[in-house]
């Protein structure tokens, strides 16, 4: 029987999005595209803003739709994309995000370590293309920024692309922070190209520049909130306890998934079954990690049992912010205590109180500038040398410290 796979769904953001390929359709349909379905978007990021439910699928499916009208922008300016690369860059875009886990960032940071969520959407889109038949060869080499057409890359991984333009209006759509919202539409209609680079046509300028500061008020207000840091914090000391008390011999309830990331110390380098690896990194969703956190609210451990049953019931870290460092007399105040409150040993304290910092720039002119196609296109300058637009300020890194703490502990 066959299939019809002239789909289009129904996408709150930008209403009916058509799919451009057979090809496509038949990636969406593979399990590993569909295990973004359960994957969130932005993580913790619900416990803030409770909206903020998209998921990955629902961003890989509207940056393909800004990438079919990119593309469509561009060539009408008179730029040949053959077919065969309108392809590779739709599958580029689609699958720009599969290396993603559950809460990929904590993940990150907690039971795999120096394995970037790029580094596995590579492993994984080289997999596919053995599964389709050498089909997503050129969508690998544009991932990859290895292709003869550099603006290709650029169109899927740069200051300004088809990532960052869906995520910061999806993003804004589903949390209510309308500050983030762009006009993303007019950014692509300004999309040209200049010696094989994307640029952007000089009368797109003001566009470009609430582009930036848009992304900027969402670090700030969404991805970089403070309850949100909480959050992620919280869950990156379970996920580091669990994998600590697994390792110790400790049983814990997980599901085959989960326990082979916590059994085993992950890394880039010691991948040494990639098949294995891929094939059980393919089931782990944020199903698992909610799963094992609800059971592990029970476990004897106190430290464990504390850190879920606050993240449960969203009794968060208590979290402090500021300009400097904070000094060690806060620190150690804290620590004393702890040892009165739970009584756990001396080198378990960082789990109940701990500082950090975090650093955002919202633009980085040292790297891919955004480039301004001038009006008569002889030539391009770089956004921030015209006189219309200063961006020192928007591309001055902001640092901040914090410090966490149990919410018991603010007595």
């Amino acid at each position: 029987m066959s299939i019809n796979k002239n789909k289009i769904f129904n996408d709150p953001v930008y209403g009916f999005i058509t799919l451009p390929s057979d090809l496509v359709f038949d990636i969406i349909e593979h399990p590993w595209f569909q295990r973004l379905r359960r994957i969130r978007q932005l993580g913790l990021t619900h416990m803030v803003y409770p909206g903020a439910l998209h998921t990955r699928f629902h961003h890989a499916l509207g940056a393909l739709h800004l990438m079919t009208e990119a593309i469509e922008s561009i060539k009408s300016k008179g730029h040949e994309i053959t077919k065969e690369e309108e392809t590779g860059a739709y599958i580029a875009i689609l699958l720009h995000d599969i290396g993603h886990g559950p809460f990929s960032h904590a993940l990150e940071n907690s039971i795999v370590t120096g394995l970037s969520h790029e580094t596995l959407s590579n492993l994984i889109m080289e997999k596919l293309n053995n599964e389709f038949n050498g089909q997503l060869s050129i969508a690998i080499e544009i991932f990859k920024n290895t292709y003869k057409k550099k603006f290709l890359h650029q169109l899927v991984s740069s200051q300004l692309d088809m990532d960052r333009l869906d995520y910061l209006n999806r993003d804004s759509f589903y949390t209510g922070v309308m500050e983030g919202t762009i006009g993303s539409q007019r950014i692509i209609k300004m999309l040209n190209v200049f010696n094989d680079e994307l640029v952007v046509d000089e009368k797109g300028l003001y566009s470009i520049e609430k582009f930036i500061i848009a992304r900027r008020l969402m670090y700030w207000q969404v991805y970089l909130h403070k309850t949100v840091l909480s959050a992620e914090n919280m869950l990156v000391n379970i996920l580091k306890r669990a994998k600590e008390l697994y390792q110790s011999g400790e049983k814990l309830f997980t599901s085959p998934a989960l326990e082979y990331f916590l059994k085993n110390n992950i890394n880039a380098e010691n991948i040494q079954n990639k098949e294995e690896f891929l094939n059980v990194f393919s089931q782990l969703d944020d199903y698992d990690i909610y799963g094992a956190i609800k059971v592990w609210c029970g476990h004897s451990d106190i430290v464990l049992s504390t850190l879920c049953k606050g993240m449960i019931n969203r009794k968060l870290y208590k979290i402090s912010l500021q300009r400097d460092e904070f000094d060690a007399a806060t620190l150690s105040e804290f620590n004393s205590k702890i040892s009165n409150h739970w009584g756990i040993k001396e080198e378990d304290y960082h789990y109940f109180a701990f500082t950090g910092n975090i650093s955002n720039s919202d633009y980085n002119p040292l790297g891919e500038p955004i480039k301004i196609l001038m009006r008569n296109q002889q030539g391009v300058i770089l956004l921030g040398d015209n006189e219309k637009m200063d961006v020192a300020i928007l591309s001055t890194p902001v640092n901040k410290y914090f410090f966490c703490y149990m919410p018991e502990l603010a007595v």
